[in-house]
Protein backbone atom coordinates (compact mmCIF):
# COMPACT_ATOMS: atom_id res chain seq x y z
CA UNK A 1 0.00 0.00 0.00
CA UNK A 2 1.45 3.26 -0.92
CA UNK A 3 -0.30 6.75 0.71
CA UNK A 4 1.20 10.33 0.34
CA UNK A 5 5.08 8.10 -0.50
CA UNK A 6 6.38 10.64 -2.63
CA UNK A 7 8.40 12.92 -0.12
CA UNK A 8 9.43 15.63 -2.51
CA UNK A 9 5.95 16.22 -2.88
CA UNK A 10 3.68 18.62 -0.02
CA UNK A 11 0.98 17.31 1.30
CA UNK A 12 -1.64 19.06 3.42
CA UNK A 13 -4.83 17.45 5.03
CA UNK A 14 -7.38 19.17 7.03
CA UNK A 15 -9.53 18.07 9.58
CA UNK A 16 -12.53 17.46 7.31
CA UNK A 17 -10.57 15.54 4.76
CA UNK A 18 -10.05 12.54 7.26
CA UNK A 19 -11.12 9.26 5.91
CA UNK A 20 -11.26 6.81 8.83
CA UNK A 21 -10.82 3.68 7.93
CA UNK A 22 -11.22 -0.18 10.35
CA UNK A 23 -7.91 -1.42 11.52
CA UNK A 24 -7.56 -5.06 11.90
CA UNK A 25 -8.55 -5.25 15.50
CA UNK A 26 -12.43 -4.13 16.05
CA UNK A 27 -12.73 -0.79 18.24
CA UNK A 28 -9.10 0.77 16.62
CA UNK A 29 -9.95 3.00 13.34
CA UNK A 30 -7.67 4.87 11.70
CA UNK A 31 -6.57 8.01 9.31
CA UNK A 32 -3.94 7.28 7.22
CA UNK A 33 -1.89 10.00 6.58
CA UNK A 34 1.35 8.22 5.17
CA UNK A 35 2.07 5.25 3.96
CA UNK A 36 4.27 2.65 2.35
CA UNK A 37 3.73 -1.42 3.06
CA UNK A 38 1.12 -3.32 4.67
CA UNK A 39 -0.18 -3.71 8.08
CA UNK A 40 3.73 -3.52 8.88
CA UNK A 41 4.33 -0.54 7.58
CA UNK A 42 6.59 3.03 7.38
CA UNK A 43 3.10 5.15 8.40
CA UNK A 44 2.05 7.93 9.66
CA UNK A 45 -1.65 8.06 10.49
CA UNK A 46 -4.34 9.66 13.44
CA UNK A 47 -5.68 6.45 15.56
CA UNK A 48 -9.11 6.27 17.60
CA UNK A 49 -9.02 3.39 20.48
CA UNK A 50 -13.19 2.62 20.86
CA UNK A 51 -14.07 2.85 24.89
CA UNK A 52 -12.40 -1.01 26.55
CA UNK A 53 -10.36 -1.20 23.39
CA UNK A 54 -7.55 -3.70 23.61
CA UNK A 55 -4.87 -3.57 20.72
CA UNK A 56 -2.72 -7.16 20.80
CA UNK A 57 0.14 -6.87 21.85
CA UNK A 58 3.05 -6.56 18.99
CA UNK A 59 6.73 -5.38 18.61
CA UNK A 60 7.95 -2.09 16.44
CA UNK A 61 11.39 -3.11 15.06
CA UNK A 62 11.39 0.39 13.15
CA UNK A 63 10.59 1.76 15.84
CA UNK A 64 6.82 3.84 17.23
CA UNK A 65 6.30 8.12 18.16
CA UNK A 66 3.14 8.34 19.73
CA UNK A 67 1.18 11.69 20.56
CA UNK A 68 -1.93 11.52 22.57
CA UNK A 69 -4.78 13.90 21.24
CA UNK A 70 -7.59 13.25 23.37
CA UNK A 71 -8.97 10.80 25.79
CA UNK A 72 -6.44 8.58 27.73
CA UNK A 73 -4.06 6.43 25.73
CA UNK A 74 -2.70 2.85 28.01
CA UNK A 75 0.27 0.41 27.63
CA UNK A 76 0.52 -2.07 30.19
CA UNK A 77 0.24 -0.08 33.72
CA UNK A 78 0.61 3.22 32.62
CA UNK A 79 -1.96 5.81 31.54
CA UNK A 80 -0.99 9.08 29.70
CA UNK A 81 -3.81 11.16 29.14
CA UNK A 82 -3.70 13.55 26.08
CA UNK A 83 -0.54 15.79 26.06
CA UNK A 84 1.89 13.05 26.34
CA UNK A 85 4.56 12.44 24.17
CA UNK A 86 5.48 8.57 23.76
CA UNK A 87 9.08 7.44 22.06
CA UNK A 88 9.41 3.97 21.84
CA UNK A 89 12.80 2.66 20.08
CA UNK A 90 13.31 -0.02 17.63
CA UNK A 91 12.88 -3.37 18.53
CA UNK A 92 10.51 -2.52 21.32
CA UNK A 93 6.84 -4.11 22.06
CA UNK A 94 3.58 -3.65 23.82
CA UNK A 95 -0.04 -4.28 23.92
CA UNK A 96 -1.87 -1.00 23.84
CA UNK A 97 -5.33 -0.12 25.30
CA UNK A 98 -7.62 2.49 26.46
CA UNK A 99 -10.14 2.28 28.84
CA UNK A 100 -12.45 5.23 28.62
CA UNK A 101 -11.35 5.86 24.69
CA UNK A 102 -8.16 7.70 23.38
CA UNK A 103 -6.98 9.83 19.43
CA UNK A 104 -3.44 9.31 19.36
CA UNK A 105 -1.09 10.69 16.58
CA UNK A 106 1.63 8.06 15.29
CA UNK A 107 4.58 7.26 13.13
CA UNK A 108 5.53 3.81 12.71
CA UNK A 109 8.88 2.56 11.46
CA UNK A 110 10.51 5.95 10.51
CA UNK A 111 13.69 6.01 13.19
CA UNK A 112 16.77 5.93 11.28
CA UNK A 113 20.41 4.94 12.74
CA UNK A 114 21.53 6.31 15.51
CA UNK A 115 20.61 6.28 19.24
CA UNK A 116 17.12 5.91 19.96
CA UNK A 117 16.19 6.15 24.10
CA UNK A 118 12.49 5.54 25.69
CA UNK A 119 11.33 8.98 25.63
CA UNK A 120 7.80 9.92 27.66
CA UNK A 121 7.05 13.84 28.05
CA UNK A 122 4.35 15.73 30.08
CA UNK A 123 3.49 18.36 27.37
CA UNK A 124 1.21 19.59 30.07
CA UNK A 125 3.81 20.22 32.42
CA UNK A 126 4.67 24.22 32.34
CA UNK A 127 8.25 23.07 33.67
CA UNK A 128 8.72 21.36 30.12
CA UNK A 129 8.21 24.19 28.12
CA UNK A 130 10.58 27.55 27.27
CA UNK A 131 10.97 30.75 25.67
CA UNK A 132 13.06 31.20 22.73
CA UNK A 133 12.85 34.66 20.51
CA UNK A 134 9.60 35.00 21.77
CA UNK A 135 8.18 31.80 21.23
CA UNK A 136 6.72 28.71 23.04
CA UNK A 137 8.49 25.85 22.75
CA UNK A 138 8.02 22.05 24.30
CA UNK A 139 11.29 20.14 22.83
CA UNK A 140 10.72 16.29 22.36
CA UNK A 141 13.48 14.27 20.79
CA UNK A 142 16.39 15.91 18.89
CA UNK A 143 19.43 14.16 16.82
CA UNK A 144 21.61 14.65 14.30
CA UNK A 145 18.91 13.50 11.86
CA UNK A 146 15.72 15.10 12.59
CA UNK A 147 13.85 16.80 15.91
CA UNK A 148 10.55 17.20 17.16
CA UNK A 149 9.04 19.74 19.14
CA UNK A 150 5.88 21.80 19.91
CA UNK A 151 5.22 25.25 19.58
CA UNK A 152 2.84 27.96 20.95
CA UNK A 153 2.39 30.62 18.98
CA UNK A 154 0.46 34.23 19.38
CA UNK A 155 -1.89 35.87 16.73
CA UNK A 156 0.82 37.01 13.85
CA UNK A 157 3.53 35.62 15.09
CA UNK A 158 5.93 34.12 11.79
CA UNK A 159 7.42 30.84 10.93
CA UNK A 160 9.60 30.83 8.67
CA UNK A 161 12.45 29.17 6.75
CA UNK A 162 13.92 30.08 2.90
CA UNK A 163 14.55 26.43 2.54
CA UNK A 164 14.12 23.54 5.04
CA UNK A 165 16.70 21.22 5.09
CA UNK A 166 15.78 17.38 5.40
CA UNK A 167 11.69 18.90 5.27
CA UNK A 168 9.30 19.14 7.58
CA UNK A 169 6.14 17.90 8.64
CA UNK A 170 3.05 19.89 11.25
CA UNK A 171 -0.13 18.83 13.14
CA UNK A 172 -2.65 21.59 14.04
CA UNK A 173 -3.00 20.47 17.56
CA UNK A 174 -5.37 24.20 18.67
CA UNK A 175 -5.58 27.32 16.54
CA UNK A 176 -4.64 27.76 13.32
CA UNK A 177 -2.19 29.01 10.47
CA UNK A 178 -2.56 31.12 7.79
CA UNK A 179 -0.32 31.02 4.78
CA UNK A 180 -0.63 32.65 1.10
CA UNK A 181 -3.41 30.38 -0.06
CA UNK A 182 -5.56 30.09 2.64
CA UNK A 183 -5.69 29.01 6.27
CA UNK A 184 -5.20 26.18 8.11
CA UNK A 185 -7.19 24.87 11.11
CA UNK A 186 -6.78 22.24 13.96
CA UNK A 187 -6.44 19.21 12.58
CA UNK A 188 -4.24 19.33 9.72
CA UNK A 189 -1.61 17.41 8.89
CA UNK A 190 1.02 19.24 6.37
CA UNK A 191 4.32 18.16 4.97
CA UNK A 192 6.59 19.85 3.83
CA UNK A 193 9.56 18.62 1.18
CA UNK A 194 13.36 19.21 1.47
CA UNK A 195 14.31 22.35 0.15
CA UNK A 196 10.75 24.51 0.15
CA UNK A 197 10.32 27.10 2.07
CA UNK A 198 8.53 26.92 5.44
CA UNK A 199 6.24 30.37 5.81
CA UNK A 200 3.41 30.66 7.90
CA UNK A 201 1.66 33.00 10.46
CA UNK A 202 -0.36 32.07 13.69
CA UNK A 203 -3.97 32.77 12.77
CA UNK A 204 -5.33 32.83 16.82
CA UNK A 205 -3.58 32.93 19.92
CA UNK A 206 -2.61 30.05 21.74
CA UNK A 207 -1.94 28.31 18.35
CA UNK A 208 -0.05 24.94 19.11
CA UNK A 209 1.45 22.82 16.61
CA UNK A 210 3.85 19.71 16.40
CA UNK A 211 6.34 20.19 14.00
CA UNK A 212 9.16 17.65 13.07
CA UNK A 213 12.51 18.83 10.78
CA UNK A 214 14.84 17.55 9.13
CA UNK A 215 14.27 13.59 8.54
CA UNK A 216 12.29 13.59 5.24
CA UNK A 217 15.43 13.70 3.09
CA UNK A 218 16.51 10.16 4.66
CA UNK A 219 12.87 8.89 4.23
CA UNK A 220 13.12 9.81 1.05
CA UNK A 221 16.18 7.56 0.61
CA UNK A 222 14.94 4.74 2.44
CA UNK A 223 11.71 4.79 0.69
CA UNK A 224 13.51 4.46 -2.81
Amino acid sequence: MLINHDFNRRVTIANEDYKWVNSPQPGVDRVMLERIGGEVARATSIVRYLPETTFPFHHHPGGEEILVLAGQFSEGESDYPAGWYLRNPPGSSHQPHSQNGATIFVKLGQMLTGHHPRVRIDTRDAANWHEHEGIRICPLFESEQESAFLLRLMTGAILFEPALIGGAELLILEGSLLEENGIHDKGSWLRIPASQPLVFSAGSDNTVLYIKKGHLFALQETAR
